[in-house]
């Protein structure tokens, strides 16, 4: 048996995040074939990823159908971290907040929540900041009106610096700036990770009170690389009502919880909560159910901080690209506007959580 044989058994490991084998992505290194034992490095993106153990049993599995099932297979799960917490914690020195909005799967409004969390905070006087970290759906220049749109790009002390685009108060970089919208983003998790990083350390974000990071839905290489490569100071978990979702919920709650990322979790926002005819403002129809988030919230001890009703106006202003939230006719937008001051408070009593601590 040689390394060819290994490498090719290997091709039929899928990463459950990229979608893509493992040895396409890169993450196979070291190969060794003595007699009947097989040893080989599992490269991931970040130290603490939830699925590498699902990795490692699709690794030995794939040996055993591919090649010998009697065969002894020894994996070394590493990882490849490049950038170090104190050098981001100097360039973005401005910064005094990181708030990551992420969500257990995807298409329930976690990009909606955080462009008009952005929005009303600004509104409310804050300084602000959006990075759209979505790589591989990156919806807010639609959201904000920005498609097609560029940032500025200088060379200043010999590096080539990004000015993000300023809209609605808040100052915007996303992915979708830098690639072509139309096309399928092929990247893999190494590649795609050091592209985020960029909107992070070669932007100039000056002084910010809080930066509103939307991340990747899921808890996959890249969410894990950014909340454990930055300062984050708290994170948010949108959901929808239904059961189906709030076990999605609660793996991302768990990335958020974990040890080696410990990041504080500021609370819940459950989108879509009810319907209220327009005739009948007065009445709330729970079509997807009710209850389920306050449930795991008291679960996990910590606030659900607002409720965002299912309204046509939501959907139709990011498609026109103007957030409800800018709207001051509109009755979401005070909804908006209470998510943004509970937000504010959790994330001083954060703040002084963690300063009691360091005592």
């Amino acid at each position: 048996m040689n390394i060819s044989l290994v490498t090719e058994a290997l091709k039929h490991v899928d990463d459950p995040d990229l979608k893509k084998d493992l040895v396409t992505l890169k993450m196979i290194e070291n190969i060794q074939v003595e007699g009947k034992t097989v040893r080989f490095d599992v490269v991931l993106t970040t130290p603490a990823c939830p699925l590498k153990n699902q990795i490692r049993q699709s690794c030995i599995d794939a040996i055993h159908q591919y090649m010998d099932k009697d065969m002894e297979v020894v994996i070394n799960m590493t990882s490849r971290v490049t950038t170090r917490r104190k050098e981001v914690d100097q360039v973005l020195k401005e910064v005094r907040n990181i708030i990551a909005v992420g969500s257990g799967k995807g298409g329930v409004g976690k990009s909606t929540v955080a462009v008009n969390l952005a929005v009303a905070l600004s509104r409310a006087g804050a300084r602000v900041g959006l990075v759209d970290a979505d790589i591989y759906g990156p919806s807010i220049p639609m959201m904000l009106g920005l498609v097609n749109e560029h940032p500025t790009v200088v060379e200043k002390e010999g590096k080539h610096r990004i000015f993000p685009i300023e809209k609605f108060g808040i100052k915007i970089l996303s992915i979708g700036f830098f690639v072509d919208q139309s096309k399928a983003l092929i990247w893999r998790g190494p590649m795609a990770s050091n592209a985020l990083r960029q909107l992070f350390t070669d932007a100039e974000w000056g002084a910010l009170d809080y930066m509103v990071i939307d991340l990747p839905p899921g808890t996959g290489d890249i969410p894990l690389t950014l909340v454990q490569d930055f300062p984050v100071t708290g994170a948010i978990v949108v959901s929808t009502p239904q059961q189906v979702a709030i076990a999605d919920v609660r793996k991302a709650a768990d990335m958020f919880h974990n040890e080696k990322i410990h990041i504080p979790l500021l609370g819940l926002v459950e989108n879509m909560s009810y319907f209220s005819p327009p005739d009948q403002p007065e009445k709330k129809y729970y079509i997807f159910g009710r209850g389920g988030c306050q449930k795991f919230a008291a679960e996990l001890n910590i606030p659900v901080l607002g409720q965002i009703p299912v309204v046509a106006a939501i959907a139709d202003s990011g498609d026109t690209g103007n957030p409800v939230a800018t709207d001051p006719k509109s009755e979401i937008m005070a909804a908006f506007g209470e998510l943004a001051g509970k937000v504010a408070q959790q994330v001083a009593i954060s703040n002084a959580i963690r300063e009691v601590m360091q005592k």
